[in-house]
C-alpha cells in the first residue's frame, strides 16, 4: 500500500463541493465553508479529523493502529489518523463523512442532484 500524502488527501477533499485549502491553527487544513473538517499535524504523520464521538470510539477500538487521540483532542470531536496506515477508500469515506456533517444544506442537495444525474464524486 503507497502512503498517502497531504496532497492526496487535499485531492480526496477538494473533490467535495465548497472544500477548499485553508489554514486552521496554523496548520494546513481542509475547510467546508469555513468549516473545519482535516488537518495534517505538524510531525507530518498524522491527521486530524473532525468526527463525532460515537463513531471515533468505534473506529479507535476496531484499528488502533490507524486511530488515536492524545489528551488534546479528548474532549473534541476528533480524533488522529496515522496517515502511513490508513486506506485510500477509508480516508475517502471518512472525509465524506465529515463533510456531510459540516457542509452546508445546499452543498448536500449539490450532491444528490449529482448521484441522481449519474455523476460519480
Amino acid at each position: 500500500m503507497k502512503k498517502l500524502s497531504w496532497v492526496d488527501v487535499c485531492n480526496m477533499g477538494e473533490a467535495l463541493p465548497g472544500v477548499a485549502q485553508d489554514l486552521y491553527f496554523g496548520r494546513p487544513a481542509l475547510k467546508v465553508k469555513g468549516k473545519f473538517m482535516i488537518l495534517l499535524r505538524d510531525d507530518g504523520e498524522n491527521l486530524v479529523l473532525r468526527i463525532d464521538r460515537d463513531s471515533r470510539a468505534l473506529l479507535m477500538e476496531i484499528a488502533p493502529d490507524v486511530f488515536h487521540i492524545i489528551d488534546h483532542y479528548r474532549n473534541y470531536p476528533a480524533m488522529l489518523i496515522r496517515i502511513g496506515k490508513v486506506k485510500r477508500a477509508q480516508l475517502r469515506e471518512l472525509l465524506k463523512q465529515t463533510w456531510q456533517a459540516q457542509a452546508p444544506k445546499a452543498f448536500l442537495r449539490q450532491l444528490e442532484r449529482e448521484r441522481a444525474a449519474g455523476g460519480q464524486r
